[in-house]
């Protein structure tokens, strides 16, 4: 059986981030396009559950590698909230060194920026339902007239309340909690494989990590390291988000930092319900032991500095119509840059 949880009251105590810009150069692409994200594909459909009573999954999916940074999240607040009707921005992401982004103007004309150094950091201070809108806007195109409250969920414009049934034919959504259990911790290769303790393929402890000047992680992308402990202190904190993918090494399919630096949404089952949970520990777990932390009761509209997300997928995604629309115009020189990178 699944453990019980009990309900978590706690409050506070991307991969590298591929901008458009930066990896689009000169090319000419519509404004606000959607973010370039890396997956991973999470094979062995039909595997074990651990002696937990999670990670049982039983088709393939695919996984975000990263954590959805700041610069990404950044690219969806430009898209469609320049209003913000729906709390999808939080002032604390902007006041809180730990935050990434800033707003500048009026409502209905709201622009949003990341703070210096902070473009490759994960997104923090967002809600279960920012996660499930994020996930709408990319099922749907992620242009700017992309609907936020159809497609994966059906949110009717709620903020607050019960979270909503993950919706059939969704291509973007929450992992579930099985689907996140299974990317982080499963060795892979067959359906009986087995499970690391961590999420970094490993049974022992990972080694906390120390960040530079500019909050890269010390450990680059290999190792058995992770961010937690508040040890990865920089920017006047005592602890604090580091460069997604420099904390040490991947889990057995690839996904970089599902133990530490900012616990990740999930889902649950799927279900309709008051109830959604966070997996993984933070930059400031303390002990090793609570980066297996799971929780469940969480309030699903309040933001913290330590909840972030990771988005799941089915194994083939659909590309979203803004890239759609660039490539129409670019040779078949210029293809492979516009196409999202697949892990195999």
């Amino acid at each position: 059986m699944k453990r019980s949880i009990v309900s978590f009251t706690r409050l506070p105590r991307l991969v590298f981030t591929f901008g458009t810009a930066a990896l689009l150069g000169s090319l000419s692409v519509p404004a606000n396009a959607a973010p370039i994200i890396d997956w991973a594909t999470v094979g062995d459909p039909g595997n074990a559950a651990d002696t937990t009573g999670y990670g049982a999954v039983a088709e393939s999916f695919q996984i975000m590698k990263y954590e959805f940074t700041n610069q990404q999240y950044t690219d969806f607040l430009n898209s469609v909230a320049a209003t913000d009707t729906y709390s999808l921005y939080n002032a604390s992401m902007g006041s809180d060194a730990r935050g990434g982004i800033t707003q500048s103007g009026e409502s209905g004309t709201y622009t949003y920026a990341v703070k210096t150094n902070m473009g490759d950091k994960p997104v923090n201070y967002v809600s279960w339902f920012s996660a499930a809108r994020v996930s709408n806007w990319l099922m749907n195109g992620a242009t700017g007239t992309s609907s936020t409250e159809t497609g994966a969920y059906t949110l009717s414009g709620s903020t607050s309340g019960d979270a909503p049934a993950l919706n059939p034919g969704a291509t973007y959504f929450v992992p579930s909690e099985d689907q996140w259990y299974k990317a982080a911790y499963y060795k892979g290769g067959s359906t009986n494989a087995g499970y690391w303790t961590y999420a970094t393929q490993s049974d022992t402890a990972p080694t906390a990590v120390l960040a530079g000047s500019t909050g890269i992680g010390s450990a680059g992308n290999t190792g058995n390291f992770a961010n937690y402990n508040s040890t990865a202190s920089w920017n006047s904190q005592t602890g604090s988000v580091t460069t997604v993918g420099t904390n040490g090494g991947a889990s057995a399919y690839g996904a970089f930092d599902m133990n530490g630096n900012v616990s990740e949404w999930n889902d649950l089952t799927g279900a309709a319900g008051s109830q959604r949970g966070l997996w993984g520990g933070d930059f400031g777990t303390n002990g090793s032991g609570n980066l297996r932390e799971f929780l469940r009761g969480f309030i699903l509209e309040l933001p913290i500095n330590a909840a972030g997300i990771r988005l799941a997928s089915p194994v083939a995604v659909p590309e979203p119509s803004t890239y759609a629309m660039a490539l129409a115009g670019l040779a078949c020189g210029g293809y492979s840059m516009f196409r999202r990178r697949k892990q195999a």
